[in-house]
């Protein structure tokens, strides 16, 4: 079995592969190995993913948000180890994560928008050439937590349009000392600031909103992509605000000469086919290469993509076929 990892600050997504090809998906808690400790990532990964395994793990691939530096890779392979004994452990961060799913084994630039962002240039394999992030006071930019600071930045300032002020005083009861207070007197500003996303997205269509994310969008691609070879490849993006702003984004990347490729949600079934396969991962690939053929024959499927998709998805042969059969 081949267990697969993407762990973000609130949540983990996990695959689970089996000798047959069956794909189980797992949702956790986020694991944040700087503010968790051993015993709280043991324990919850025995808890919610360990006691679900039924046969030996020969791999364990995790990527995660916060994945920095030696220590932090020992604290989270030690807690693997613990639980998967024998299994090979692979530790990385969550870049890697995206240039993987978004790239494949090919070379290219890959992109993460989300509650953060980042970027890098990925040959294949790893990750080459990184622009440094700088989080959501020094970059960051085009995050969600970006555009929630130039939100409320505006609100502050008294230059919001009246009707977007009057709704996101009304939703969110905001006043200037109550933003102040959460922003530099509590926990996890970013995450605060990101959490009004769903606010502007609602206000995409209003010029004043249409404008900042049009500006957001532009000065993380020259400020950080401009840095790579974007005029040999197309760029790639992964997270929640690339994916609900697709459409402005495909926009920006035009109006800043390059080309837009991969848009995605989450990498984790990127990650699952980039790690199927890999030749670390080949037995697993030629059992999941079998199901997949399966699913071909008993559903009448011609085109091998789609019957991989549907596994992917339902997990196995005999459930792929009846939701394929279903809705034919």
């Amino acid at each position: 079995m081949i267990v697969i990892a993407d762990s973000g600050a609130t949540k983990v997504d996990w695959r689970l592969i089996d000798k047959s090809g069956g794909v189980t998906a797992v949702s956790t808690i986020g694991l944040s190995p700087i503010f968790m400790s051993e015993d709280e990532i043991f324990n919850t990964v025995k808890s919610q993913v360990a006691e679900k395994v039924k046969e030996e793990v020969t791999d364990v691939f995790f990527y995660g948000a916060g994945v920095v530096g030696e220590e932090i890779v020992a604290k989270l392979t030690g807690c693997f180890s613990k639980l998967f004994h024998g299994a090979q452990l692979f530790v990385e961060s969550d870049l890697l994560a995206a240039a993987r799913a978004l790239c494949g084994h090919q070379s290219g630039i890959a992109c993460i928008l989300g509650t953060g962002s980042n970027s890098c240039y990925y040959d294949g394999e790893t990750v080459i050439k990184n622009v440094k992030a700088g989080g959501f006071i020094l970059g960051d930019e085009a995050s969600g937590a970006y555009f929630g600071k130039r939100l409320l930045s505006d609100f502050v300032k008294g230059i919001l349009p009246s009707a977007v002020e009057k709704e996101l005083v009304k939703r969110y009861n905001l006043d200037y000392p109550s933003v102040v207070q959460r922003i530099y007197k509590q926990e996890q500003p970013s995450r605060y600031l990101a959490s009004f996303a769903p606010f502007i997205n609602e206000f995409r269509n209003h010029p004043h909103i249409s404008t900042m994310i049009k500006s957001g969008f532009e000065e993380f691609l020259m400020r950080n992509v401009a840095q790579y070879e974007y005029r040999r490849f197309p760029v790639n993006f992964v997270g929640s605000i690339a994916y609900n702003f697709k459409d402005i984004l495909e926009k920006s990347v035009s109006n800043c000469n390059m080309r837009m490729g991969v848009v995605i949600q989450s990498p984790i079934e990127g990650l699952v086919k980039y790690h199927t396969e890999s030749v670390e991962c080949s037995s697993v690939n030629s059992v999941i290469d079998k199901s997949i053929k399966a699913i071909m024959a008993e559903a009448d499927i011609k085109e091998y993509g789609l019957a991989k998709e549907l596994l992917m998805k339902f997990g196995s042969v005999k459930k792929a076929v009846e939701c394929y059969k279903s809705n034919v």
